[in-house]
């Protein structure tokens, strides 16, 4: 049985295996520029961010009815239950998805099928977080927040991602006192490729509870004593780092040094079937590449359920920790 844990940054585009592409695509009648299953898995061996991002958005075109995110969802749920997932706060970027024409309704419908049930069928509590593409306009976020209001009850909180070079937190100021002011929860992707100043505006303008990745804020030691201090988690993505370069090797992530220096930090798998591991198979790298023990991985799974947003239910919170306090390795 693997270790308990909260999984709490994961897109769930990223979750489309080449398998489920193609059923997708024939159930849509949508034609891909890839021969086969392999041929679209060997396209998955991307060598940065933006060629990443290219892929993603393109095989997002399968993507058209509730059934199809309910089928996106559940695959996801499934996998990650069998790695130990207890709680998942799942990322969706709906700004990719309207500019194709699929309505709100659908995607928060289909997702909240699989999400809604998720519990029952795969012992996974299970919430939603919208993202915005910070490459997006500040106006097309606001218009996104607008079309989200009729589904607030299964929105738990707001995110911001894609390319982050260029688009500094401040850009979407306006969005994120909005959502504030409806009660939702609020992180943002801060410094992946970003600088740490990016960290500091997320924290200061958008007034995150969380930072998503977070990995350079160890180039400010400033910045590191106040995350230590506020408690501020972050959500790393080992894997993921390197797959898009962040880190050389993995042997060479600031993990380690990150847990020592009394950071809130967090393993997750990102977009896992894009950077070759989900989030059981994140927690196994960091074990074999890294030297993480097994009260530094008990750590690991205990913060991610001290950094989920479960204020709603703390009963369950409570429940998770025992779990993790009680693994036996």
């Amino acid at each position: 049985m693997p270790l308990p844990k909260a999984e709490l940054h994961l897109h769930i585009e990223g979750t489309l295996e080449p398998e489920l592409a193609f059923e997708l695509a024939a159930r849509n009648n949508v034609e891909l520029p890839y021969a086969d299953t392999e041929a679209l898995r060997e396209a998955y061996r991307f060598e940065d961010l933006q060629s990443f991002l290219n892929l993603y958005y393109e095989l997002m075109a399968v993507l058209r009815t509730e059934r199809d995110f309910e089928d996106l969802a559940d695959a996801y749920l499934a996998r990650a239950a069998a790695q130990g997932v207890r709680h998942a706060e799942i990322f969706f970027d709906p700004q990719a998805h309207l500019a194709r024409g699929v309505g709100m309704g659908t995607i928060v419908e289909g997702l909240w099928r699989a999400l809604g049930r998720s519990e029952t069928d795969h012992g996974v509590s299970a919430r939603l977080i919208m993202c915005f593409l910070r490459d997006e306009s500040a106006e097309s976020a606001l218009e996104t927040l607008d079309a989200a209001k009729p589904y607030l009850d299964r929105i738990t909180g707001i995110g911001l991602d894609s390319a982050e070079v260029g688009h500094p937190p401040v850009k979407f100021r306006e969005v994120y006192e909005a959502a504030a002011a409806l009660g939702l929860r609020r992180v943002a992707h801060a410094g992946e490729e970003g600088p740490p100043e990016y960290i500091t505006e997320a924290l200061d303008v958008l007034g995150v509870e969380r930072v998503d990745h977070g990995l350079r804020c160890m180039e400010d030691p400033a910045l590191v004593e106040r995350l230590v201090r506020e408690r501020i988690p972050l959500t790393l993505c080992p894997l993921s780092n390197v797959r898009l370069r962040t880190v050389d090797v993995l042997a060479d992530h600031p993990l380690p040094a990150m847990l020592d220096a009394g950071l809130l930090c967090t393993v997750n798998s990102d977009d896992p079937a894009y950077f070759g591991g989900y989030a059981g198979d994140n927690f196994d790298a960091v074990r074999s590449q890294l030297g993480l023990g097994e009260e530094r991985l008990r750590e690991l799974a205990r913060n991610s359920f001290t950094a989920s947003f479960l204020e709603d239910d703390e009963k369950l919170r409570a429940r998770y920790l025992a779990e993790v306090d009680a693994y036996e390795f």
